[in-house]
């Protein structure tokens, strides 16, 4: 083993140091991790509000670098050991931030192709919309939205706001992960903004508290899993809302499976288990609006998953529940919360106004302009894909149609966006 050198470590810290250097100085070039094109193609706001907080990221990083360079050249041997630990320390946040920085720019780099790219420019203004229903009359701003595209079930949301990962810095934008096969019916975008929502509002605590002591007296089991499912349920009922029906069906997809998964209920999952969250949602619709489709989407998925095939575990949960979803539901929509600034959800978000009939009128008194009129675009963006969304659930054969309606209007609605901004 050879001697090691007067200062050995010293110099050897500095070469570390000058890789992670310069590959901290070369984080902060967005333009190199996403196409220009593709930064081009966000709407204006929103890019300056992600590009402005990567950046900053990256510039506090090389910062750090520097100073720890400048500590390196004046240092002695016996500084060694202190200055390998911030070296190491610099390594870790340079892959949090490279982290940040390559997720942020995956999302972005989805906008290269030009019709995708108006789909989710659509797609981020609607989201702003849906937020801006309930955080309008409270005061509050809706945060920038980015959409991305990304294979998988479920849909996804980092919110705006939060840290990342374990660096300090905060999320620029609300990222939501729309799925492929949910593009021509992305409802699941509405239940993503309703995380956003009830975080900024502080609703999660308050509803776990209420659905609690909705089940308190029926099982403490299930008034602790409804108290440990709240931050869904919120996001659940956010959709409903504001969509109505529609994003039940899409939910009962993506929940379906075995009947053995339909009933899991692993540890710490904050979803309620497939089988119940979608009789809770058929429960939303029979609150507000009495009979109809839904009915028979809940007598088909207890057919297919009897409550009898059960573990023991859920089907405890689901005997004390089912005998309270309409309580639970109305706890949800009516009852006067903090959070809404002392009013019920539904003086905020009438779900009345997304009943079928409503939807129908309003489909019948805009005939061919539903899906190119402008005005439409801008005041009923909501209506319009609650609409179309529940006609593929009441038509299943029309829905290839249907779908291609829905994709046009998007990419209509994200060029004009995208004309607007560049104006």
């Amino acid at each position: 083993m050879p001697e090691l050198r007067p200062g050995a470590e010293l110099r050897q810290i500095a070469t570390d140091l000058a890789h992670w250097r310069a590959a901290a100085h070369a984080l902060g070039d967005l333009d190199s991790v996403a196409a220009p094109a593709a930064w081009a193609a966000l709407e204006r706001y929103i890019g300056a509000q992600v590009r402005q907080r990567l950046t900053a990221i990256a510039a506090a990083l090389a910062r750090e670098a520097d100073g720890l360079a400048a500590a390196v050249a004046g240092a002695s041997a016996a500084d060694a050991e202190r200055l390998r630990a911030r070296l190491l320390d610099l390594r870790r946040r340079y892959i949090q931030a490279e982290t940040v920085i390559d997720f942020y720019a995956e999302a972005v780099n989805h906008r290269t192709t030009p019709r995708l790219s108006s789909r989710l420019r659509a797609l981020d203004n609607i989201a702003v919309d849906s937020m801006q229903v309930i955080l309008r009359p409270l005061g509050i701003e809706a945060p920038p939205v980015l959409t991305y595209l990304d294979k998988g079930l479920g849909a996804s949301i980092l919110r705006a706001g939060v840290r990342l990962w374990d660096s300090g810095a905060l999320s620029p934008a609300a990222a939501i992960k729309i799925t492929r096969h949910n593009l021509p019916r992305p409802t699941s975008l509405i239940h993503e903004t309703g995380h956003q929502v009830a975080h900024l509002v502080g609703w999660n605590a308050e509803l776990a508290a209420v659905l609690a002591e909705t089940l308190a007296s029926a099982s403490p089991v299930a008034a602790a899993a409804w108290h440990d499912w709240a931050s869904e349920v919120a996001a659940d009922v956010h959709a409903f809302v504001l969509l109505g029906y529609s994003p039940i069906p899409a939910l009962a997809t993506v929940v379906d499976g075995t009947t053995e998964q339909v009933f899991g209920m692993p540890f710490g999952d904050p979803h309620p288990f497939g089988w119940l969250r979608v009789l809770f949602n058929v429960e939303l619709c029979r609150s507000w609006y009495g009979s109809g489709p839904w009915d028979e989407l809940a007598a088909a998925w207890t057919q297919r998953h009897p409550l009898d095939s059960a573990p023991p575990g859920a089907e405890h949960v689901a005997r004390a529940s089912l005998p309270r979803l309409r309580r639970l539901a109305e706890a949800c929509t009516r009852q006067p919360m903090r959070a809404f600034g002392g009013r019920a959800l539904y003086q905020l978000a009438d779900p009345r106004r997304v009943s079928p009939p409503e939807l129908e009128a309003l489909a019948a008194r805009a005939g061919e302009s539903l899906y190119t009129s402008s005005y439409l675009q801008r005041h009923e963006s909501l209506r319009i894909l609650a609409y179309n969304t529940l006609q593929v659930a009441l038509q299943p054969a029309a829905a290839p149609a249907l779908s291609r309606q829905l994709e046009g209007w998007l990419e209509r609605a994200g060029r004009s966006e995208a004309a607007l901004a560049a104006a």
